[in-house]
């Protein structure tokens, strides 16, 4: 790979870069408040890029006759791949085999009154159920979306996965279903559940970990939301 390749290899990712953060892409690799970031790392690229290629036509000389392997091309292949494959966000299969990350919160603030229903991230209210014995949540009506994964028994759990940073350390906050479900439930669909807290808990089958139950009172499908990862995530 010669320099002028490489540098063609750095506008290349510079530009998906700038794309995916000017677009959604971006969320299905780091979490909504990194896209600053994703923009400058693109927009440096760019500029490291023009930069190699406007000093190589001032000075002839310096260009480097040295080739690496043809292997090295190999490198493109990622960034085709950022381009031509968005992947997508993590889902089911990914929280089937991983436990609840549900943690203590720092405090409980205070939920606003006279909305009904209320609506609830799932960590919110596994959060408040779990470790707060579900005092703010009591004799409210609740609405909360996520999507489904079933357990080895077919357990249903509402999921929704939280980022610390990126997708690589994304985990999966659950809550079980009871009440009125629907009875045929596909991994992978995402649900808006209205509902109200029960004191009822299991422990999720891979690690143990504690997760709350929600009583259903109706459940309707609805689309992928513009964030599928959760916002409020606090892990």
């Amino acid at each position: 790979m010669n320099r002028l390749a490489q540098t063609a290899l750095l506008f290349l990712l510079g530009a998906t870069l700038l794309h995916a953060g000017t677009t959604d892409l971006y969320l299905r690799y780091v979490k909504e408040g990194l896209r600053p970031l994703v923009l400058l790392a693109g927009a440096v690229l760019i500029t490291t890029a023009a930069a190699t290629l406007w000093y190589d036509r001032r000075s002839p000389h310096a260009h480097d006759h040295h080739h690496e392997p043809r292997v090295s091309w190999l490198l493109t292949l990622p960034v085709l791949a950022l381009i031509l494959v968005a992947p997508p966000a993590l889902g089911s299969y990914s929280a089937a085999h991983t436990g609840t990350a549900l943690t203590k919160p720092l405090g409980f603030p205070a939920l606003p009154t006279g909305e009904a229903p209320l609506r609830l991230a799932v960590a919110d209210y596994a959060g408040r159920a779990i470790y707060d014995g579900g005092r703010s949540l009591r004799d409210r009506e609740l609405k909360i979306t996520g999507f489904i994964t079933l357990d080895r028994t077919g357990t249903p759990y509402l999921v929704r996965m939280g980022l610390n940073c990126c997708a690589a350390d994304a985990q999966p906050v659950k809550i079980a279903l009871t009440g009125d479900v629907p009875p045929v439930l596909r991994p992978d669909t995402w649900l808006e559940v209205t509902g109200r807290y029960t004191p009822r808990r299991t422990k999720d089958p891979v690690n143990n970990g504690p997760i709350p139950y929600l009583q259903v009172t109706t459940a309707r499908p609805v689309p992928t939301p513009h964030d599928p990862y959760d916002e409020t995530w606090n892990a």
